[in-house]
């Protein structure tokens, strides 16, 4: 084994634990508070989404009983000048509520959003994601039917972020990959590392449920392709930029389908294999097998493409 095969392997691993987390459907609320807090203080970088449980990043919200004061970083586009202002920079100090813990404005609102989550998950599961309206969830949860709009603008946010965390980690991977290392390589680790884990026992229960909820739905279905063809453009456009391929040039994209072709299709493996009742070592061995054999037939023909020097 190479050291920069090994340090793939490292980096892959590492980076797999959220997309573990999202496709088994199973985020931990308090972590995931934290993250969604920690994300609306922002920084001299850009601003990412929030990563929470099952979500799309919300619209802004008009103040009523049950909903919370508009959040600031969800719409950046529209927030006033004075926001930015405030932001933390050189020679400036950040405001003593920004080294805090949540206020209890976004207490509340983590908590109404869970509520919403959780409510959304418990009827998918029983009548599946096509025969439950927004009116039952907000019942269910406790809250009117704008607050649940508020916070997702459209019903599938409820089971598919709009800015999905493997995004920000599948970039992340293929951007720290060593000097010498394909593009293939390293976004394919990625990808074997994260799905082979789904096999796990931590993971099956939730994504027995979200492979059922998701299968059961035509408009998820549809979704998800929709989602695959974004993770795409966007791990062809990164090539793109690394090797300044010019306009027409077919490589980036092939190579780009060719990885996201092995997630879908281990993804879509390992739906199978967990709604067969199967999960443990075996299955992940399976499945991380599978990726392996997937990866190395990427590797036959895109080894000596995009390596970083």
């Amino acid at each position: 084994m190479t050291a920069g095969a090994s340090a793939s392997r490292s980096t892959a691993t590492v980076l797999a634990d959220d997309l573990v987390e999202e496709l088994a459907g199973r985020r931990d609320p308090e972590a995931a508070a934290a993250a969604a807090v920690a994300d609306a203080t922002p920084s001299g970088a850009e601003v990412e989404a929030h990563v929470v449980p099952l979500a799309a990043r919300s619209a802004a919200e008009e103040p009523e009983p049950l909903v919370e004061e508009p959040d600031p970083v969800a719409d950046r586009a529209d927030a006033p000048a004075a926001f930015f202002a405030d932001v933390p920079g050189p020679g400036r100090r950040p405001r003593r509520r920004e080294r805090r813990g949540p206020t209890l404005r976004e207490q509340r609102r983590l908590r109404t959003r869970e509520a919403i989550v959780d409510a959304a998950a418990e009827l998918f599961v029983e009548r599946g994601f096509d025969h439950v309206s927004v009116m039952e969830i907000a019942q269910r949860a406790g809250v009117v039917e704008k607050t649940v709009f508020n916070h997702f603008p459209v019903k599938e946010g409820l089971v598919f972020e709009a800015d999905p965390p493997i995004r920000a980690a599948l970039l992340d991977a293929v951007r720290r990959r060593p000097a010498g290392e394909s593009v293939a390589a390293a976004a394919g680790g990625f990808v074997v590392a994260a799905v082979s884990q789904l096999g796990s026992p931590a993971a099956a229960e939730g994504m027995t449920e979200m492979a059922r909820v998701i299968r059961g739905s035509r408009t998820l279905q549809a979704r998800e392709r929709e989602i695959l063809g974004t993770l795409t453009d966007t791990l062809a456009e990164q090539i793109t930029l690394e090797t300044r391929a010019a306009a027409g040039e077919l490589e980036p994209w092939l190579a780009a389908n060719a990885v996201m072709g092995l997630y879908s299709s281990l993804l879509e493996l390992a739906r199978d294999r967990v709604l067969a009742g199967a999960s443990g070592p075996e299955l992940v061995a399976m499945l991380r097998t599978r990726g392996q054999r997937g990866l190395a037939l990427l590797q036959f023909g895109l080894a000596g493409y995009a390596k970083r020097r």
